[in-house]
């Protein structure tokens, strides 16, 4: 019996928990690592590099979103032949991407060196080090991708995360044992490699053996990347927006600052993987849903969705807003070559995580139904902001000034997308989406005042910090729980039944 969404939901939610678990291990493990045997300035290269590389995938920007999106409709109606003609096309492109991303890679390993003021490392260490870290990408390109796609567009992404979960393990245990012997950082990033071949032959296996009438060679159907210009200068806009602060922190701070970016945006990329989980799979459940034209579906899932990620934003972020500057302090305790407890800047980052969530509901949305062309421009303007409002405040407040940047480029996306999803997509009154902000942003200002003015626990280690969080979170949730009881009963009630709904599939 063919799963249903809800089971899919399940499936994937409970694999990619698991996933990202791993992942928040080892965004903790190999950072701290890297800080203890290779120092602050070596952790900031990495991450400066990693950064640059992170934009050259670009290159790939909107193949995957394209091809994804126009495999809803064959997979939703079984149509073997246009389901090998655009996986032939994902192939073909790929392959074209990974040359080109190969070509800029070794541009830039050339000319990386020649603008870097660090004394570790001579110009071939650097030259090899940004070659090995970009290797990962170039991989996936020849490798993983044509397999990814198929797999997420037909609700398998718990199969994506299970082979992540490999992967993860063996690339922590190659980087710690390494590290640990104080291995030359060049040496410990090309052996990493190695761990990404294990999650392609998972992939390469699984597909193989369940998707047996799949082919990769039929006339390619050009069709399929329709959209993909548009998906490409969305992603485009969202890996600048994403990346910008590591850019200008590069060029208008040290690269000790931009090890302290990077200790705080390990805890919040922790934070957001967690928040990845509850949307793992949605959006191909939405474009079945779209595909199908369900539209009573869609509203009532959509809204039951945006309830629960709302109060599930409110309360991982309200409790890491608190909670952020102490597990730095804890964290860095032993590390003395930089100051690492910035107040501020780690209320802002976590701020700054919040209301980036507050939208996902809507974006992912956007994406399920293909509307890349109708929101460039509002696209636009919210990188536009963090740019110009970065260059402004950068200079003045260093890294503060890139989280208010941010803090503010998203905010105006969050008004926008409150009004486009619901009268655009839905088409439907945008009130129901307001009142879970508007309710969501109070939850948050109570909890992270109460948090501040009256849970008073000082934290000198990590039972200390432990105890913190558990007094916060019990606070989080009931003022959660009260604020659900009040607004949302059918809501509450509606989320019993999916949960019962999935039990009684599991059973079947």
């Amino acid at each position: 019996m063919k799963k249903g969404r809800t089971t899919q939901f399940f499936y994937s939610t409970i694999v990619t928990a698991i996933y990202q678990f791993i992942i928040m291990i080892s965004g903790f493990i190999v950072p701290r690592v890297m800080l203890v045997a290779y120092g602050s300035e070596l952790n900031g290269l990495v991450s400066s590099i990693n950064q640059f590389i992170s934009y050259f995938s670009l290159v790939e920007a909107g193949l995957a979103a394209a091809i994804v999106y126009s495999l809803y409709e064959p997979l939703a109606t079984r149509n073997l032949d246009k389901i090998n003609r655009i996986l032939s096309a994902a192939k073909k492109y790929y392959y074209q991407c990974g040359y080109i991303f190969t070509f800029l890679v070794i541009i830039l390993a050339a000319t990386y060196p020649l603008f870097n003021n660090t004394k570790q490392l001579s110009y071939i260490q650097i030259f090899i080090l940004v070659i090995a870290l970009g290797a990962k990408s170039f991989f996936d390109f020849f490798t993983l991708a044509k397999y990814r796609v198929l797999l997420t567009a037909d609700q398998k992404v718990y199969i994506i995360s299970a082979a992540s979960i490999v992967y993860q393990i063996i690339y922590i245990l190659i980087i710690s044992i390494l590290a640990f012997f104080r291995v030359s950082i060049v040496l410990v990033y090309l052996f990493a490699i190695i761990a990404v071949y294990s999650r392609t032959v998972i992939l390469k296996t699984y597909v193989c053996r369940k998707y047996s009438e799949i082919r990769y060679d039929l006339e390619p159907d050009k069709s399929a990347l329709d959209k993909r210009w548009d998906a490409l200068y969305q992603q485009m806009l969202g890996a600048t927006q994403s990346s910008v602060p590591v850019v200008l922190a590069t060029f208008f701070c040290s690269l000790s600052l931009v090890s302290v970016y990077t200790i705080y945006n390990m805890v919040m990329s922790g934070i957001n993987g967690i928040m990845s989980i509850f949307i793992s799979g949605l959006g191909a459940s939405f474009g079945d849903v779209l595909a199908k034209k369900e539209q009573n579906t869609l509203e009532r899932s959509y809204n039951l969705f945006v309830f629960v990620y709302s109060c599930i934003n409110t309360f991982v972020y309200s409790v890491t807003t608190v909670l952020i500057v102490d597990f730095v302090k804890i964290y860095t305790s032993d590390i003395h070559d930089q100051n690492y407890i910035f107040p501020v800047l780690g209320v802002l980052m976590a701020l700054n995580g919040y209301l980036y969530n507050m939208k996902t509901p809507q974006g992912m949305l956007i994406g399920s139904a293909g509307h890349y062309k109708e929101t460039r421009v509002q696209c636009t303007i919210q990188v536009l902001i963090i740019i110009i409002g970065g260059l402004i405040l950068t200079p003045l407040y260093k890294l503060t000034g890139i989280m208010i940047a941010s803090c503010l480029s998203n905010i105006y996306r969050c008004i926008d997308l409150i009004y486009y999803v619901p009268h655009n997509i839905l088409n439907v009154k945008s009130t129901y989406t307001f009142k879970n902000v508007c309710l969501s942003l109070m939850g948050y200002i109570i909890i992270i005042s109460v948090g501040f003015l009256f849970v008073k626990v000082a934290v000198v280690d990590i039972t200390s910090w432990i105890i913190k969080a558990l007094i916060v979170s019990i606070i989080s949730i009931g003022i959660i729980g009260i604020t659900a009881v009040a607004f949302y009963k059918n809501e509450l009630k509606q989320s019993i039944k999916v949960i019962k709904r999935f039990i009684k599939e599991i059973r079947c």
